[in-house]
């Protein structure tokens, strides 16, 4: 098994990483930081949790010179929480060292970022609507440094961040070194990155089990009642130490959490219309465990990291049916188990089947008087249906018109065919031991 001191990292570096915890790099972490080490541009095609982060942080602070006076590379995050993320973990690798790093996300002030920038960062971390602006006031010299890493790369293009990113990149040297990751590269994306990324390496990991191990995934029939009452069902049939109730409209999940409100559970709020002020708070709020439930939009389902959390609710199924993936990341973290719940209605169906060509096992159930009842596998019916289809198919071809017909041969053939179809019926019930 490979490991981190076969890597050459310095002798900071590998004690950092060693108080950190880790014994062995990811497999993303075994194939990007090489790349990174010899300067080759990357696309990185991971998905949460499989430890991509640290993949691009190491060989980052590996190649930095603190003796310079030069900001050396760039890494941008689609939201302000996944930036304060990877610059906290940025930090555990510098600490007691001279490498310097810069925060830049926006919702602070702005005018205190560009009197600290008079010093420039070796490393600058940031959203990329605040490090566009900075670098086009001068006072952020993106221009020096020849490495950029694009984390959440998707989602950056849904959320329109790619113009900001762009403006940032054509201010950096020619030779520049870009480091991609996303979970998937659509095709709106390929455009951008062929801009900057001459022949680059793509590395693939986990494509075919994009679930973690150890959970389950409850498929709970809403069958015309009230979705906000089947909620509470489900809710009083759990005891989770943390659970993530995902809506698809910030709308939505205030009204679930008002709701919530009024039958007594308190409930977080993490969505994308509360102030940096109010994200700040709710996020510490979350980590001290004064919520044992969160509402919350699909903005906490990449890359922030709440630890914790045993249960995902999915109050509907994500309109990008992607998010699926990620919404149900957020728990089973660090080899721990998890369950993610599902509210589904019958024209959820198609929806859920292409989830489940996805690799999610979803398990058919209910909730009655707070305990759970397995229900009828989702596909009997419709089975059901098609099995009788293809008897009577079956008895059909058996059956041969007669060369000579007589008065009553279409009753004699229908009655052929219905013995026929018993017959095989009653064979295929005693094959199964019933």
């Amino acid at each position: 098994m490979p490991n981190f001191e076969d890597m050459n990292l310095k002798p900071f570096l590998q004690e950092a990483i060693r108080s950190i915890g880790f014994k062995s790099p990811t497999p993303i972490q075994e194939a990007v930081i090489p790349l990174m080490m010899e300067g080759r541009s990357t696309i990185g095609q991971a998905h949460t949790g499989t430890g991509k982060t640290h993949s691009f942080l190491i060989p980052i602070v590996e190649r930095t010179d603190s003796e310079s006076g030069e900001i050396q590379a760039v890494i941008t995050a689609p939201t302000r929480e996944l930036a304060e993320q990877i610059h906290a973990e940025l930090l555990r690798l510098v600490e007691n060292t001279d490498i310097r790093t810069g925060l830049y996300i926006g919702g602070t002030d702005k005018q205190r970022s560009i009197d600290k920038l008079k010093t420039q960062p070796h490393i600058a971390v940031g959203t990329p609507g605040r490090l566009r602006d900075l670098a086009e006031a001068s006072a952020l010299h993106v221009h020096t440094a020849k490495i950029l890493v694009v984390d959440e790369a998707d989602l950056a293009f849904d959320m329109g961040y790619v113009e900001d990113i762009d403006k940032i990149a054509s201010r950096m040297p020619k030779d520049l070194e870009m480091y991609v990751f996303s979970a998937t590269i659509p095709e709106n994306l390929k455009p951008f990155l062929k801009k900057y990324m001459e022949a680059p390496q793509h590395v693939r990991v986990g494509e075919r089990r994009p679930v973690a191990e150890g959970i389950t995934f409850p498929l709970v029939p809403v069958r015309g009642m009230d979705r906000k009452k089947k909620l509470r069902d489900v809710m009083k049939a759990i005891n989770p130490y943390l659970a993530i109730i995902f809506t698809n409209t910030r709308k939505e999940a205030e009204e679930v959490a008002s709701w919530l409100s009024g039958q007594g559970i308190q409930a977080g709020q993490i969505h994308g219309d509360l102030t940096p002020r109010e994200r700040r708070k709710m996020m510490n709020r979350v980590r001290s465990l004064d919520y044992q439930y969160i509402v919350a939009t699909d903005l906490a389902s990449r890359g922030i990291d709440i630890p914790g959390v045993s249960h995902v609710i999915n109050f509907n199924l994500p309109e990008n049916l992607e998010f699926f993936v990620h919404r149900s990341g957020r728990t089973a973290r660090a080899g721990l188990e998890g369950t993610v719940i599902t509210l589904y209605e019958p024209t959820d169906n198609d929806a859920i089947v292409r989830i489940e060509k996805m690799g999610v096992p979803f398990v058919h159930r209910d909730v009655k008087d707070g305990e759970w009842k397995e229900l009828k596998e989702r596909h009997s019916r419709e089975n059901r249906q098609k099995t009788d289809r293809q008897l009577d198919d079956k008895a059909r071809s058996l059956v041969k018109k007669p060369a000579k017909v007589k008065p009553g041969y279409k009753k004699k053939m229908e009655k052929q065919i219905a013995e026929i179809r018993r017959k095989e019926k009653r064979r295929q019930w005693q094959g199964k031991g019933k």
